[in-house]
């Protein structure tokens, strides 16, 4: 009997290798990086609020979008799909619903975090944290709604903004307590902290680098040897996707042309390879009967 993605997630998270996890904002990035041979992907909230909207990682986005960007993710790919759920969009009731909803939706794992509303993006500045006792509610809330024990639930903190290092690493021993299958201590800045984390916490660990952000970067095989089970690198595909656009546009703009002789887009036919379109001209003739 065949593993599904939430066991195989489960299974390599286990391993503390430091699984290297980019994040994607769409269904089409969710593709690339399964077509690159990466094992997981991250649903980013910062990236779909950022690509969606156009806006900044300030609690815009909603359930209702998390969760169709969920189901078009899990429709294009056959790797784990993690999901960012930003606080769970309100109290431990509303953390209930989300999970009913994210785990129909195709979700393999699910994320909440324990900032006030309206949360702002875990390397930003001004964060604020919930009373430890209300988030580790809203784990057990997490725990108590998933329909299978193969979904994992993500408790992430961003304590040490507001309270340090210490009362950081006591509430994700909390939700560890309250039922947590992996914590997250979000936006460590010295390099002795991280690592530390997964020596003082008994679940697998994340760490997220942001390419600009607070935490030092170190690279993957360094933090699998510090222990942590996934590596999570959230937006450098929408960064790398931005300065790509940024350069093929300019270019345009300068030249007044543009063809595939260019190194600054992909082809025509590459474009279509990865979004199946082969597949779906077979699928075409299969129901079209005969001519």
């Amino acid at each position: 009997m065949s593993l599904n993605t939430g066991q195989v997630l489960r299974a390599k998270l286990a391993e503390r290798r430091g699984l290297l996890v980019p994040g994607a904002a769409n269904a089409l990035s969710a593709r690339i990086i399964e077509d690159l041979g990466f094992e997981a992907v991250y649903l980013t909230g910062a990236g779909a609020t950022n690509s969606f909207w156009g806006m900044p990682d300030l609690g815009f986005i909603t359930l209702t979008e998390i969760a169709q960007h969920t189901a078009t993710m899990r429709e294009a790919v056959n790797i784990p799909v993690l999901v960012d759920a930003e606080t769970g969009f309100g109290n431990a009731l509303n953390v209930r619903h989300c999970v009913r909803v994210l785990e129909r939706a195709g979700a393999d794992a699910i994320q909440i975090e324990d900032q006030t509303m309206p949360k702002k993006c875990g390397h930003f500045s001004n964060k604020s944290v919930i009373p430890v006792d209300e988030m580790a509610g809203k784990v057990k809330a997490a725990v108590d709604a998933r329909n299978s024990s193969d979904l994992l639930i993500i408790a992430r903190t961003d304590a040490i903004a507001e309270n340090g290092f210490e009362p950081a690493i006591e509430r994700a021993q909390r939700y560890i307590e309250a039922g947590a299958d992996v914590t997250f201590v979000e936006a460590p800045e010295r390099a002795d902290d991280i690592r530390k984390i997964p020596q003082r916490l008994s679940v697998p660990q994340v760490i997220n680098v942001v390419v600009g952000g607070k935490t030092p970067v170190f690279a993957q095989q360094e933090l699998a040897k510090m222990g942590f089970g996934l590596v999570l690198y959230a937006n450098v595909a929408l960064q790398g996707a931005i300065a790509g656009m940024q350069a093929a546009l300019k270019q345009l703009k300068t030249s007044g042309r543009m063809d595939e002789a260019s190194a600054l887009v992909a082809s025509f036919a590459e474009r279509q390879r990865l979004v199946k379109k082969p597949l779906f001209d077979e699928l075409g003739d299969k129901y079209a009967g005969e001519k």
